[in-house]
């Protein structure tokens, strides 16, 4: 039997006490060393993270799969997309 991504325990990151830009720093990192389809949990007090990681997800191809908050937490869960080029910054001429 095959095992999907659902099947497996996210990776967990505990950001807690970290404000931005760092729970997307290093969120960023722990994905770029991720398989495609591998998920990541953040645990996060910055309350910037609830716009930032969203941003990122999108921006860099991978899937916000479910957002929680609980007081002063939230928890993100992060689907790792398949590995994407960025739009260079300047057209080239």
């Amino acid at each position: 039997m095959d095992r999907t991504a659902e099947d497996t325990e996210p990776m967990r990151l505990d950001l807690v006490g970290l404000r931005c830009p760092l729970p997307v720093l290093k969120s960023r990192r722990a994905l770029a060393g991720m398989s495609p389809g591998a998920r990541l949990e953040v645990e996060t007090s910055d309350p910037l993270a609830s716009i930032d990681l969203p941003n990122m997800c999108r921006e860099d191809g991978h899937r916000l799969v479910s957002t929680e908050s609980d007081g002063g937490r939230a928890r993100f869960l992060i689907e790792c997309g398949g590995a994407q080029e960025k739009p260079p910054e300047k057209p080239e001429i």
